[in-house]
């Protein structure tokens, strides 16, 4: 789809979020008109947009038919559900839908890395990215994370790296050459999608027209079904083949290794916890195969901790360990911390979980928390979701907010127990996003310590 084409086109913008408005900022400048529909009465930023586009058409309130007239392609930013009437109307109507990934692609002029998972993409995306800096490549890093992709495009890039959920590559059909990776696949968002394999196949559609794969070759299902790439590398905690990534212990002592090579200890790498090894070897394949030095992606490892949010030490009190992973927005991600965490000798995590159960099943936890946790306690709207998964395997406490829930943790842990934060849930029945839930646990942790941290910027209160 080139600039040429798109000017031709009538276009209609979905949704008035940051990709709304950087697909707005794009066609805009390549000299394309569009118009605006958002499904909200008063989106956020309506003021901004007709600020900035004073003479576009803007439809806000519920999606009508109307919207459709004179309309040949809409450009659906990833909050809204292709399952929408108006967009199967559209469908039917033979009206073309993409969104800002088709838009991205095409007019990206450097190598584009595209990364997927369930878990781990924002920090595989982001050391990545430190990985190519350090190489002295100008990197674009965005998408999913931080900067829409649109107001990536730069001349002047000689690399994009993309973080993309489930939603943004739900109408992929070709990556265009593209490195791309899917990390892991676990049930999230089944509050959008009908089963696993519907979300599953969402996932799989970064592999489309790839030029190299990157999986985890123990997950299944992150394992390309069909795929032209000239080549494909796999991760996993196993001794690897040649041209692989893995794991071998030498005097008891894990070295992660490319194939024969040795590379580094675990012992090395600034990120702790298992999980986040894995996310050191994705990083590690998807840097072979952009042609990375391997002196300057193991320096990057040695000094990266990871991301705010995503099993974040926050502090030792009385020899007990405080960690912060509010980002752990969906099962899979809890069960990775916990067994990231975990004591093959004693169970000594104290859990706090809860939230907005997006519709997830949360027995998979059961069986790391029969073997991990010393208790679970639970807040917020699912709570007894989870405590009717889990406790016939472990004690329980509730507590009403995440603040009590951290005043019970503390009464509750001894020398050398973890009081772990990773709620299994998404956030908004308490809290505006993962980053204010996880400001307000460190408060609660660090205030009656004499640590409080900064909390001009925390929002709503705890």
């Amino acid at each position: 789809m080139t600039e040429s084409n798109l000017v031709k086109r009538n276009i209609v913008i979905f949704g008035m979020g940051a990709t709304g408005i950087s697909v707005a900022r794009y066609l805009s400048d390549i000299g394309a008109d569009f118009s605006f529909a958002d499904s909200r009465r008063a989106p956020a930023n309506l003021s901004k947009v007709k600020g900035l586009y004073p003479s576009t058409n803007i439809t806000v309130g519920e999606f009508t038919d109307e919207i459709l007239l004179d309309i040949d392609l809409i450009v659906v930013s990833p909050g809204i559900s292709l399952s929408e009437p108006v967009l199967q109307m559209a469908h039917e109507k033979g009206i073309e839908i993409i969104g800002d990934l088709a838009l991205f692609l095409t007019a990206a002029s450097a190598p584009v890395v595209a990364i997927t998972g369930s878990n781990g993409k924002s920090t595989v995306t982001t050391l990545l990215g430190e990985m190519a800096k350090a190489s002295g490549l100008k990197t674009g890093v965005g998408g999913n994370l931080g900067v829409p992709m649109l107001d990536l495009l730069d001349s002047d890039c000689q690399l994009y790296i993309l973080e993309l959920s489930s939603f943004q590559l739900e109408l992929m059909s070709d990556s265009l050459g593209a490195v791309v990776c899917l990390l892991n696949i676990s049930p999230d968002h089944m509050d959008r999608y009908q089963s696993l394999e519907s979300y599953s196949a969402a996932k799989q559609n970064i592999y489309l027209g790839a030029s190299v794969t990157v999986s985890n070759r123990q997950d299944s299902l992150t394992a390309p079904p069909h795929s032209d790439a000239t080549r494909h590398i796999t991760f996993g905690f196993d001794k690897p083949m040649d041209g692989h990534f893995g794991i071998d212990t030498i005097s008891e002592i894990d070295y992660l290794y490319a194939g024969s090579d040795q590379l580094i200890s675990t012992q090395d790498i600034a990120m702790k916890g298992r999980h986040n090894i894995v996310n050191a070897l994705a990083a590690l394949a998807l840097g072979s195969a952009i042609k990375l030095q391997n002196t300057l992606m193991l320096q990057t490892l040695r000094v990266f901790k990871g991301l705010p949010h995503r099993c974040e030490s926050i502090a030792t009190i009385d020899d007990v360990l405080y960690i912060d992973d509010s980002k752990g927005t969906n099962v899979g991600a809890t069960l990775a911390a916990i067994e990231g965490f975990g004591s093959q000798s004693k169970k000594n995590i104290l859990l706090i979980a809860g939230g907005q159960g997006k519709g997830q099943r949360f027995d998979d936890l059961r069986d790391a928390a029969g073997r991990f946790l010393k208790c679970g306690v639970l807040y917020g709207e699912d709570a007894h979701q989870i405590e009717k998964a889990l406790n016939s395997v472990v004690s329980i406490y509730r507590a009403k907010s995440l603040d009590s829930a951290v005043v019970v943790a503390k009464q509750t842990a001894v020398a050398g127990d973890i009081v772990l934060l990773s709620p299994a849930c998404a956030s908004f029945d308490l809290f505006s996003g993962f980053e204010e839930r996880g400001q307000c646990f460190q408060h609660a942790v660090l205030s009656n310590n004499g640590k409080l941290l900064d909390t001009s910027n925390r929002g709503a209160s705890c």
